[in-house]
């Protein structure tokens, strides 16, 4: 039953003598107001399109990045610097692997102004794989680049996408494929290779030699290693980040001039590397950034799963936003270019992380060090123009 409070009663006017005044007592304190905490309504449906959580603005909006550059408490750079690339390290779930490289080469032979290299190495402990390197014809050290390839739900070729396979010709018409398709018929490791850079590409877990993986079967993958301790982004990074340590090894390597590179899920892979690795000098993303809640948005490929299992750091999100992670590479040279009709990333989710990173290389006084465009007219490609563009960036801060 609801309480009552008394009110006062209304004085009436009485024909008689006026009686004594009775002595005036304290009023005794009002009860507080009952507080009404909305009850909401049933939850149904709790999964909405997209398989979205019926609540996810509310969990989007819940996300504060308090480890950020611009809301971290720490305002030393170096200091912030190191304090997020190891939460990030510690949400990888991979352990920072020192097995010796022991690089053996398997077959080299002369092409246009550079040599082309098969090699094994030890990627990780648990890992020997074969990769791709074409050294520049001449005394050395080279300048070097780790080229880092995409996702594109396409397995039978991964380090092939970049570098011109000569060993094998079925891999050969489908790298051709590919090239025609996005990279407007160049490839980008024999590019860099004609322009003097020495270039290493090595395929990710289920691509190429490493074959195994299919579409649906990703989600399968990224729980088992999960339920193993590991997680499937992790061993992603960890491997990218042993690729460019082995690069800094190597005595045909300035190890003061190495550059990542990749387009879509490479482009991730290049700065992502770029921010965990002490080895990389310079970094070029092509199509692949966003913020996260504008990635996180119905239509979005992220939503369907499976190739998102490659970019998924969790936990890494109550800490750190996407551009805020890339940021840990400041004020190294960094590159990013998207297209302006690209269908994976919004506009906003763009320029919203174009416009963090930018406050941090000028935090740093590193403004000349940072380039990002929108390109205009393209879509999720990486066009002759473009590769043009990001050589000519990569001379600026790696050639001598």
């Amino acid at each position: 039953m609801k309480r009552r409070t008394l009110a006062s009663l209304p004085v009436v006017a009485l024909a008689q003598a006026p009686l004594p005044a009775a002595p005036v007592e304290a009023s005794p304190a009002p009860h507080p107001a009952p507080v009404t905490v909305p009850v909401p309504p049933v939850e149904s449906p709790a999964v909405v399109e997209g398989n979205l959580p019926v609540f996810f603005e509310r969990l989007k909006a819940e996300l504060r990045y308090p480890l950020a550059w611009e809301n971290s408490r720490i305002r030393d750079f170096r200091t912030w610097q190191r304090a997020a690339a190891a939460k990030v390290e510690e949400l990888l779930r991979q352990a920072p692997d020192h097995t010796p490289f022991r690089p053996e080469i398997v077959d080299e032979r002369p092409a246009d102004g550079y040599r082309q290299r098969r090699l094994l190495f030890n990627v990780t402990r648990h890992s020997r794989v074969r990769a791709s390197m074409l050294v520049p014809d001449g005394p050395g050290p080279f300048p070097a680049v780790l080229l880092l390839h995409d996702h594109g739900s396409k397995f039978d070729i991964g380090k092939e996408k970049l570098v011109r396979p000569w060993y094998d010709d079925t891999r050969l018409a489908s790298a051709r494929d590919w090239s025609a398709r996005y990279f407007g018929g160049r490839f980008v490791g024999d590019e860099l290779a004609s322009r003097g850079y020495l270039v290493l590409a090595v395929d990710a877990f289920g691509w190429g030699d490493r074959s195994g993986l299919t579409y649906d079967a990703q989600q399968a993958l990224a729980s088992n290693l999960f339920h193993l301790g590991s997680s499937l982004a992790g061993l992603m990074a960890r491997e990218d980040v042993r690729a460019a340590a082995l690069l800094h090894s190597l005595p045909e390597v300035d190890r003061g001039r190495i550059a990542t590179l990749g387009f879509s899920m490479g482009g991730y892979r290049a700065w992502q590397t770029a921010a965990l690795s002490p080895h990389v000098s310079a970094l070029v993303s092509v199509c692949w950034m966003t913020t996260l809640k504008e990635m996180m948005v119905v239509g979005n490929n992220t939503l369907r799963g499976q190739s998102a299992y490659h970019m998924l750091h969790p936990g890494l999100y109550d800490h750190l936003d996407i551009p805020d992670v890339a940021s840990i590479a400041a004020p190294r040279p960094a590159f990013f270019l998207n297209g302006e009709s690209d269908p994976l990333f919004t506009a906003a989710g763009t320029t919203g992380a174009y416009a963090k990173m930018r406050a941090v290389w000028h935090a740093q006084r590193a403004d000349n060090r940072l380039r990002t465009t929108i390109w205009p007219g393209v879509g999720h490609v990486f066009t002759p123009e473009m590769q043009d563009h990001a050589y000519a960036w990569l001379d600026r801060w790696l050639k001598r």
